[in-house]
């Protein structure tokens, strides 16, 4: 399986390999681990969700730029300099999705751009042409998007029914890919819709401007996050009541573990047997998600964030119930070893016909399992910092 520039892949293996994670959290949190305070493990997380969003802008600034000079060439191998762009730029993203489920800039009711970001699951007639339907999708229908640009898709994205996306990772994600339409593989757009195909034009030009779009929704929460600024997020966050901190970062993990990677991510498809409820299916990338999501949840209980290391949520619940902190670190890293067993394409596993008994499912089940069971250690987690943790 594909693991792209995952910038904590080394650790993946240090955890999975069974190999004390002690001397990492020590490190982070200094000589004296009971000195670290909890406002000092809300600032570190603060500095951990900026280095994470940088992280993420970078790897989508080399992306954006690998799919600008596809568009202006376009060839077989320019576009698979933009995919391969994607893939790692999705990797890093995906560490970021702990950051989530308690209102923050990603997902404030109002101001939120998570679904202009990474919204699914997508039907993908809504974009561009799909089999037995020519003419499907805005970039066949200049009359419904006369004027492409990043702003007129993001009134366009979801409207009239929340699988219509038109922006975002999946969007962008389609327009290179095209249809999967194996269970084998991902999807085979040729390079000559970019050329001399119907629309071709359009097409790039959305390419494009989706593309540009999620580069600045990403700015926006970099911004949100810096440091040295009265007036964002960050300075809310931060000025918040050290146990209303803490439980919004505890509910980032404890949701993306249970309710979304291990229920709506990974049960729904392999429970209703649905390739159309896989995450990234025209690339299938859909397994790496797995791995950088557990990984994010991980990070944000280490505190060992992309180039910043810092004392983590682990550092305050040892000192509260080290043998909980323990199970902890130990189901931390067995979600992510059980994710880095599912093998790809994951299509091929939710497939009608497959048993239970094929060794990918039974991964599957395994990882759904661990995250579940992670989800409840987090609201323990809460409890012993005398935090009260209510996760969907």
């Amino acid at each position: 399986m594909r693991r792209g520039n995952l910038w904590s892949r080394a650790r993946i293996v240090v955890a999975t390999a069974g190999i004390a994670w002690a001397p990492l959290v020590l490190g982070a949190c200094g000589d004296d681990g009971a000195s670290v305070s909890r406002t000092a493990v809300i600032a570190h997380y603060a500095a951990g969700v900026h280095a994470s969003y940088s992280a993420s802008l970078a790897s989508a600034t080399t992306m954006d730029a690998a799919i600008d000079a596809f568009v202006a060439a376009p060839t077989p191998a320019a576009m698979k300099a933009a995919k391969d762009a994607w893939r790692a730029a999705r990797d890093d993203y995906g560490l970021t999705e702990v950051f989530r489920f308690y209102g923050g800039p990603i997902d404030d009711e109002t101001t939120g751009t998570e679904g202009q970001i990474n919204a699914w699951p997508m039907d993908e007639a809504y974009v561009d042409y799909v089999a037995g339907s020519p003419g499907a999708g805005l970039v066949n229908t200049p009359a419904a998007l006369p004027t492409i640009s990043g702003a007129t898709l993001a009134t366009l994205n979801e409207k009239g029914g929340e699988t219509n996306i038109a922006t975002g990772w999946h969007a962008i994600e389609f327009l290179l890919w095209g249809q999967d339409l194996s269970p084998n593989g991902p999807g085979t757009r040729p390079v000559s819709d970019y050329t001399n195909a119907p629309n071709a034009k359009r097409r790039a030009a959305y390419l494009t401007a989706t593309s540009d779009l999620l580069m600045s929704d990403l700015t926006d929460l970099v911004a949100a996050w810096a440091p040295d600024d009265p007036k964002n997020y960050r300075a809310t966050f931060t000025a918040l009541p050290e146990n209303d901190a803490l439980r919004d970062i505890i509910v980032g993990m404890g949701e993306l573990s249970r309710g979304e990677l291990a229920g709506q991510r990974m049960n729904v498809a392999y429970s209703e047997r649905s390739q159309e409820d896989e995450h990234s299916c025209f690339s299938d990338n859909t397994t790496a998600d797995f791995v950088a999501n557990a990984t994010g949840v991980q990070m944000v209980y280490t505190g060992a964030y992309p180039g910043v290391e810092g004392p983590g949520i682990s550092a305050i619940v040892a000192k509260a119930d080290a043998d909980l902190d323990a199970k902890i670190v130990a189901g931390l890293a067995t979600s992510v070893a059980n994710a880095t067993e599912v093998p790809a394409p994951f299509d091929r596993l939710v497939r009608d016909g497959l048993p239970d008994s094929d060794p990918g499912r039974k991964a599957v089940l395994a990882t759904i399992v661990s995250l579940e069971d992670q989800g409840d250690l987090m609201v323990d987690a809460g409890t012993a910092l005398g935090v009260t943790v209510v996760l969907s």
